[in-house]
């Protein structure tokens, strides 16, 4: 005996119920009873949920990326200056001190770009280059806190090693120079602006996805990136106090999940050296 039910029952084709039925309300495709899935603003193809970081496929880049940057940022750094060593007809000129400045951190966060983009899902993804409304806020927050760290600690590292042993490389490697008005804006530009930039997608975002991929937890990548942060400065007198400087910049990532909050509060860091920087360069203080 078949037990397939009539033919007719498989062959008919469906047919909109007729006008003025209970059916008649139903859209087409959708059972009854069984409610059409909402989907959030945030939801759309493509997005992540409101308040989660986007996510990919896991990358295929390391810590071999990371110091294949920190190579490029050392090897031109030595190639920029490499001349000038031994030079007895006086320091370098004022441009060459700014390219020694601004390239080596530019093509070491360049190389972090591309091996996202070669090995990985793209810096917005990989390195969570991305920028939220909140991030503005939330920077500006974490930089201020760390600037009511920052301030005393440099203060009281001043008189413990001496003002002479206190100051960054960037302000040796600028001592006693004095620039015309647009290099000095230059510097100024670079040291509050474009530096924080790039070093923070080699650091909080290059070396931070790294350890996460090989490490379970983010506070792994908290701790290896702000020591990683203080040490490749490779100003070890002032290790102590970078270290200070690094842990707000570090939680500024931790707690958003973006490099937009720790770029914010690493340019909010920079901004008083770099305008002592720009009136030193301009003879206005020594």
């Amino acid at each position: 005996m078949s037990t397939s039910g009539p033919p007719e029952a498989v062959r008919e084709p469906w047919e909109p119920p007729p006008p003025g039925s209970e059916l008649s309300g139903i859209p087409a495709g959708i059972p009854s009873g069984i409610p059409e899935p909402r989907r959030g603003l945030a939801e759309a193809p493509g997005e992540a949920p409101a308040g989660t970081a986007a996510s990919g496929p896991p990358h295929r880049w390391g810590f071999g990326a990371y110091l294949l940057a920190e190579a490029v940022f050392l090897g031109t750094s030595v190639l920029l200056v490499l001349p000038y060593v031994g030079n007895h007809s006086g320091p370098p000129p004022p441009i060459m001190l700014l390219l020694s400045l601004t390239v080596p951190t530019v093509l070491a966060a360049g190389v972090a770009l591309l091996a996202t983009v070669l090995r990985g899902n793209g810096p917005r993804l990989d390195l969570a280059l991305r920028f939220d409304r909140t991030d503005l806020t939330r920077g500006l927050a974490f930089g201020c806190g760390g600037l009511v760290l920052t301030i005393p600690a440099a203060a009281l590292w001043s008189r413990v090693v001496g003002p002479e042993q206190a100051n960054s490389a960037v302000a040796e490697l600028f001592a006693g120079q004095r620039f015309a008005v647009p290099v000095a804006i230059a510097v100024f530009l670079v040291v509050w602006l474009v530096a924080p930039i790039c070093e923070e997608i080699v650091y909080r975002g290059l070396l931070w996805g790294a350890v996460e991929r090989h490490a379970t937890g983010r506070w792994w990548a908290f701790g290896v990136t702000t020591l990683s942060f203080a040490l490749a400065h490779f100003e070890f007198t002032r290790t102590p106090l970078l270290l200070v400087i690094a842990v707000p910049i570090g939680l500024a990532r931790l707690y958003t999940g973006r490099l937009g909050a720790s770029i914010i509060a690493h340019q909010l860091n920079n901004l008083l050296p770099a305008v002592s920087l720009l009136l030193a360069l301009l003879g206005v203080i020594k």
